[in-house]
């Protein structure tokens, strides 16, 4: 089979739902688990436990720092933290580097289960009465028929005095460990990257969303937050006025310019009126107080709000390892100069959360892009490394890879970009950068997003993207891929190969699904290998090339096993210096392809290839396949087959099959 059974084990035990048993790394206990140091450091190892004492010196278990911030200001090249079982709610900033041959370690102690948490605990909430919703209503009159006051008369609904800042839609709170969700129409259900949704239907103006399901009373959505999606755009904006079957806002959504009938899905916010579904909050940034709707006293829960975006910051950090900490409602940075940071065996949950994507541009700038840079685990600077780690939600991506030469290996990511926008599972920026064997699974647009940016000071290396298992893509966007790149950037030679890319999950209905492929080299992008390649369910292909912009030139596209699309390359001087050789499956667009110079020969594009047994996706060879002794020999891509000449496609006859995903 060509999917590891490690990642097929690992997709089966990942949570589908928001509301998934995170319990699991915050339900801890107090006693900390402290034995001696493992591992070659040869430093001094200093203790933490969450029942350490202030003034303790942290140099034995008796004697342990109480925050992990204590050891680090204490810690030398060298030393060691050795970390007890416990939450701590705190951001770490190490005031001093490491070295390459002594690092500062941060380590769970061994049989630990240790969490950084970016949340604080809420306590004391009270019964939201008649009383109360009498309050509200006399500024909120819409709030007294509404699904809000019938939960109130169910005594459904609590509040509490809490100050999440003064952004209400970017507040983040939790139940229990799981992710509640704002109080909206539609209500999208406890699952961001399934959501229930409302489409505007035809008879819509530029900005107004026309929608019989929109019962609500005129005036009653006045003020309200939209989010609005259409194609590859989501974007937010603010109601300006409002009538049953309607609402119109104060602008037209960005970079779409317009709302589209049947295609833009929407949802409305920041009514206290809409909240009366389980797993819902909402929180009024004026008064600074959080109402929750809740079958039971919310007090007998662990009610936790988002409070630090940073669980380590190693902005300032170099020749740092942290390694068997969970994280929880926050992540990791390093800064531009950081080098030598590993990053081993981290259990992350809601790394990053936001959902403002307008930003107040009037173009598709920042609404596409917002959470691409900063968000996930970030890793800027070089010779950085995050590996054999679990990551889980995140609005944006689950990795950053900045900067140059950094890797990210034997990872499984899962549940990010449930805002929508181009972040992904794992995104790529700078140059020279390894995305090895990791297992990507459920996303709101791609697994990978490859881009190519010039560092200050070095010289361009190509990236490798190699042996990752990717699905479930394209759960909120479309025009996109399990890896996909734009725009009009020459890369350099990176490599992608040995992926198996396959099931995208586009959303029901709306558009057809355009752009849906395993690779997707959009808009021009030139000089990549993409190479063995295997893909499935991908309705455009596991290859597709777009020459629209400067063109697709020089690109090697060899080997790969599930068809292709090529777009905009029919054009002379469009595809010049393209190969593409060797591949098995239907080719769309071949037909005036090489008038744009590329050079198709030697792929199998119809009849039964035979396969071992494709319903099962192993798409190695039987003897009888016509893909033996047919490929254009390329020493370094389709070595190893036992036959004299070798094969078409990703498996080289008589080869032992290659397998993605992560190993461990």
């Amino acid at each position: 089979m060509l999917v590891s059974s490690r990642a097929r084990r690992r997709r089966g035990a990942i949570g589908a739902a928001v509301t998934a048993a995170t319990t699991l790394i915050i339900g801890l206990t107090a006693t900390p688990a402290l034995a001696a140091a493992a591992g070659p450091e040869s430093g001094t190892t200093y203790y933490v436990s969450v029942d350490g004492a202030p003034s303790a010196d942290g140099r034995s278990a008796s004697s342990a720092f109480r925050t992990i911030q204590q050891c680090a200001d204490r810690a030398q090249p060298g030393d060691t933290c050795l970390i007890g079982s416990g939450t701590y709610r705190e951001t770490v900033t190490p005031p001093r580097s490491g070295t390459a041959a002594d690092p500062i370690v941060f380590r769970a102690a061994p049989g630990a289960t240790v969490v950084v948490s970016g949340a604080e605990r809420l306590s004391g909430f009270a019964p939201v009465l008649q009383k109360d919703l009498d309050r509200i209503a006399a500024t909120d009159p819409y709030a007294a028929e509404s699904l809000f006051s019938r939960a109130v008369a169910d005594r459904k609904i609590f509040s509490v005095a809490a100050d999440l800042g003064s952004a209400g839609a970017e507040a983040q709170v939790f139940t229990d460990g799981a992710m509640d969700i704002e109080a909206s129409y539609p209500f999208p259900g406890t699952d961001l990257l399934d959501p229930v949704v409302e489409r505007a239907q035809a008879g819509s103006a530029d900005a107004t969303i026309v929608d019989p399901a929109l019962t609500r009373p005129a005036g009653y959505w006045d003020g309200a937050r939209a989010l609005t999606s259409y194609w590859y755009i989501t974007t937010t904006g603010t109601v300006a006025s409002s009538a049953v079957g309607s609402v119109t806002l104060t602008s037209a959504p960005v970079c779409v310019h317009k709302v589209v009938p049947t295609d833009t899905w929407y949802r409305l916010s920041g009514k206290i009126g809409e909240l009366g579904h389980p797993g819902s909050y909402f929180y009024d940034a004026q008064a600074k107080r959080l109402y929750v709707y809740s079958d039971d006293n919310p007090n007998r829960h662990r009610i936790e709000a988002k409070a630090r975006d940073l669980a380590f910051d190693l902005t300032t950090a170099s020749n740092v390892t942290v390694e068997g900490i969970g994280l929880f409602a926050s992540t990791i940075r390093t800064g531009d100069a950081s080098t030598g940071v590993t990053l081993d065996g981290i259990d992350g949950r809601y790394l990053s959360h936001y959902w403002d994507v307008t930003r107040g541009t009037t173009n598709c700038g920042e609404n596409v892009t917002r959470g691409v840079a900063d968000t996930g685990i970030v890793l800027k600077g070089t010779g950085n490394t995050i590996r054999n780690s679990h990551l889980q939600y995140s609005a944006g991506n689950g990795v950053s890879l900045g900067g140059h030469g950094n890797t990210a290996v034997d990872n499984t990511i899962s549940d990010v970009d449930y805002a929508g926008t181009y972040a992904a599972a794992v995104a790529v920026q700078g140059h020279s950068q390894t995305v090895t064997h990791n297992t990507m699974q459920r996303s709101g647009r791609s697994g990978i997003n490859l881009q190519w940016n010039g560092v200050a000071g070095t010289t361009a290396g190509p990236d490798r993207i190699a042996f990752n298992d990717i699905s479930g893509y394209a759960t909120l966007s479309l025009d996109t891929a399990a890896i996909y790149s734009c725009c009009s950037a020459r890369m350099e030679g990176t490599r992608i190969d040995h992926n198996v890319l396959h099931d995208p999950n586009p959303r029901a209905g709306g558009v057809y699904p355009f752009g849906m492929s395993g690779i997707y080299a959009d808009n021009g992008m030139s000089d990549l290998q993409i190479d063995n390649n295997v893909g499935w369910g991908n309705p455009e292909g596991t290859v597709e090339l777009n020459g629209l912009g400067s063109g697709s030139h020089d690109n090697a596209v060899y080997n790969n096993t599930g068809g292709m699309t090529l777009f905009y390359v029919r054009e002379p001087g469009q595809s010049t210096g393209t190969k593409i050789y060797n591949n098995i499956g239907p080719i769309k667009g071949i037909d005036r392809a090489t008038e744009g110079g590329l050079v198709l020969s030697n792929n199998l594009t119809d009849g039964d290839p035979l396969f071992v047994d494709a319903a099962a996706h192993d798409y190695r060879l039987q003897p009888g396949s016509p893909a033996r002794n047919a490929a254009i020999p390329l020493p370094g891509v389709n070595d190893g087959s036992t036959d004299p000449v070798p094969s078409l496609g990703a498996f080289p006859y008589g080869a032992p099959a290659w397998e993605a995903g992560a190993r461990r």
